[in-house]
């Protein structure tokens, strides 16, 4: 499974703006309602279901939000970088500031985790970490999203 099959560069947002925890999800679930076909209460009901059974940053200013729902029939990426870091509850108390919301199917587990272990070795990397950071624009994002990966992960 490669970034690019989760992740449309229309799914790409540089610098989006969000005050909180809930405000990142319902501004992300909006997006992929918008991008999926789907119903964004939806698709922010499922991802606060799964936040109450943890928080998903997975450190280093990291979260990967994700759910599993019936309406769709394949793995769905949406990539952030906030303008600024919020508190996102995470066990490094890091602020996040990057963001790989995942939507996939109820009935896909094995692809659900496939996504879900891709997204994070991407992540683990300081130097990719540091590069969307510091990223100018959607392109130059996707672009590091989609090819870095084959270096460092």
């Amino acid at each position: 499974m490669s970034v690019e099959s989760l992740l449309a560069t229309e799914a790409v947002v540089a610098d989006l703006k969000a005050t909180s925890k809930k405000h990142l999800l319902q501004e992300l679930a909006g997006r992929a309602a918008a991008l999926c076909g789907l119903n964004e209460r939806t698709v922010f009901d499922a991802l606060l279901e799964r936040e109450r059974l943890g928080a998903t940053s997975v450190g280093n200013g990291v979260a990967i939000p994700h759910a599993r729902l019936p309406q769709i029939d394949t793995v769905h990426g949406i990539f952030a970088r906030l303008t600024q870091p919020i508190d996102y509850d995470a066990a490094d108390d890091e602020p996040v500031d990057l963001v790989f919301l995942l939507l996939a199917p109820e009935s896909a587990n094995n692809q659900h985790l496939r996504a879900l272990a891709k997204i994070s070795r991407l992540f683990k990397h300081p130097e990719i970490r540091a590069s969307l950071r510091g990223a100018n624009g959607v392109e130059a994002l996707y672009s590091m999203l989609t090819e870095d990966h084959r270096r460092a992960a």
